[in-house]
């Protein structure tokens, strides 16, 4: 019997962060010339932090995105809160709380996936969390000096 959408995106995220299982979920449930958006289409700065971020092409993605986001974090939670599925796409809202590998930091943040998926497969995934806290799980030292309020006289250190 055929799978839903939503299903399908479901399984692959029961897999994902497994680097021992996500090979097989993406073999299984992603179409060979799929598109992977993660947390923003081409920024380069932000790609230097995570080597992931940006758009990526093919099935392979997949694999070398959620290889590097667990090879760089440790998984505390994940939770599914709420989704909604229509005509093919799915959307999946949720939170989790990752860990850096490097410096034991944690953060807490909202996700939400887009994803489209044809033929009991996804052609299309994006995925979109609160980079500035998970960014920050990085951080070991110094200050970001922010101005982002037009009307202060003083920026911010953060």
């Amino acid at each position: 019997m055929p799978r839903s959408p939503l299903e399908v995106v479901q399984d692959f995220l029961a897999h994902a962060f497994n680097p021992d299982e996500i090979e097989d979920a993406v073999e299984r449930l992603v179409a060979p010339d799929a598109t992977y958006v993660s947390l923003s289409y081409d920024d380069p700065e932000l790609g230097r932090i995570m080597p992931w971020a940006g758009t990526k092409h093919g099935a392979k993605a997949f694999v070398d995105n959620f290889k590097g986001v667990r090879a760089h974090w440790w998984n505390d939670t994940f939770e599914i809160t709420d989704t909604v599925e229509q005509d093919g796409r799915v959307s999946i809202f949720g939170r989790f709380t990752l860990r850096s590998v490097t410096l034991n930091q944690a953060a807490e943040s909202p996700f939400v996936v887009f994803a489209k998926v044809e033929g009991g497969r996804i052609t299309y995934f994006q995925y979109m969390e609160d980079t500035f806290a998970t960014a920050r799980t990085f951080r070991e030292d110094g200050n970001w000096t922010i101005r982002a309020d037009p009307t202060a006289t003083d920026p911010i250190q953060v």
